[in-house]
């Protein structure tokens, strides 16, 4: 197993590892794009979410395209299914288009 080191931003391993220099290259390339994964779902989440709470029409439509686009990056990214993302974009379109 390993953990993080938040201080030196390194791998730190503590049991039983492979010694193979790849195998350690592509521990730590899992754990930063992990990260990264991380990072922009919960982000595109937080829109989704805002979006969802805007009461003005205006206000949604404008905001729609940029999270809409989170969405298709996510899964061409395959951070999320691409089905989800659609079932998503439609979602927020219909909630959209519903708004008064």
């Amino acid at each position: 197993m390993f953990y993080l080191c938040a201080l030196k931003k390194q791998i730190i391993f503590k049991c039983n590892m492979a010694n193979h220099k790849s195998s350690i290259k592509r521990i730590r390339q899992n754990e930063a794009r992990r990260l990264e994964n991380k990072y922009y779902a919960r982000t595109t989440r937080n829109a989704i979410k805002e979006l969802r709470q805007t009461g003005e029409k205006s206000a949604a439509a404008e905001r729609y395209p940029v999270v809409a686009a989170m969405l298709d990056k996510l899964a061409k990214k395959h951070v999320i299914h691409k089905n989800k993302a659609s079932n998503l974009k439609s979602k927020l379109a219909s909630y959209v288009h519903k708004l008064a």
